[in-house]
């Protein structure tokens, strides 16, 4: 009887979180916005790097792009969509018609709307450490 309860109750705790909310495994959340845009949550650190890293395992794991696909800054830091939350970046799979697109450098200082990663390069970035702790 115990067994049952136990489970029961850690089957009522995995339902009880958002289905459409996935975490990326450096604890950004990422939410959809439609079938091809998306935000990224931070959870405390807002490093470039962990939300490309966020936005990449979204493209893989959820939407199912390949490494060569690429991924374009929709809208650079502002709030969410999605969550309400104050500081959110927008990506997306389809590219911005109305800006043009550069690729992002490995040095990045903000979101700039048509912005652009391969999920492979985007990927890369979850391997980010800091030179100096902080």
């Amino acid at each position: 009887m115990k067994q049952s309860f136990t489970f029961a109750a850690l089957a009522a705790l995995a339902f009880s979180v958002p289905l459409t909310a996935d975490a990326a495994r450096n604890g950004f959340r990422t939410e959809p916005i439609n079938a091809t845009d998306f935000e990224v949550i931070p959870r405390g650190d807002m490093r470039a790097e962990g939300y490309w890293c966020a936005a990449a395992d979204y493209a893989r794991r959820t939407l199912g792009l390949g490494w060569t696909d690429r991924i374009y800054v929709l809208r650079g830091y502002g709030p969410s969509v999605t969550t309400g939350r104050r500081t959110a970046v927008q990506f997306s799979i389809k590219q911005p018609q109305t800006v043009d697109v550069q690729p992002s450098s490995f040095v990045s200082f903000g979101f700039q709307p048509g912005n652009s990663e391969s999920v492979q390069g985007a990927n890369a970035r979850c391997n980010y450490r800091p030179f100096f702790n902080d």
